[in-house]
């Protein structure tokens, strides 16, 4: 199953060349990533611990600008892959139909009390395996 999320373009969000800069595909990214682990663990009245992680690593593939601000765009993530204390989501943004990037990103599991990575918890396993395509 693919979660399914809109981020609001702002107007600072255009650069100087008139599309959304390219850091703030992350940002959409982020947003529609706590908006999932959050209120889709809280949906099913479970306490939302695969907040607790950090990025490892993020890729994006830039395919067609947005040039428009003041707008919604569509963002659909998935989960790739599951390991020990990680797991890969891919996302799409798009709007009207039509993709604008394609973003990867590695999460770590993480204790909050060591700051260190932990492995996934079977809860977190079921929660992720929900969400794979």
């Amino acid at each position: 199953m693919k979660y399914h999320n809109q981020q609001f373009v702002r107007w600072d969000d255009i650069d100087a060349l008139g599309h959304v800069n390219n850091a703030k595909y992350l940002t959409y990214a982020q947003e529609a990533r706590f908006q999932w682990s959050w209120f889709e663990s809280a949906k099913r009245e479970k306490k939302p611990t695969i907040v607790e992680m950090v990025v490892a690593r993020a890729e994006v593939d830039f395919i067609l600008p947005i040039y428009e601000g003041g707008t919604f765009v569509d963002l659909h993530l998935w989960v790739d892959s599951v390991g020990n204390s990680s797991f890969t989501l891919i996302y799409e943004i798009s709007s009207h139909g039509i993709v604008h990037a394609r973003v990867k990103t590695v999460q770590v599991a993480v204790s909050l009390d060591t700051k260190k990575s932990r492995p996934l918890t079977d809860i977190e396993r079921e929660f992720l395996k929900e969400f794979m395509v």
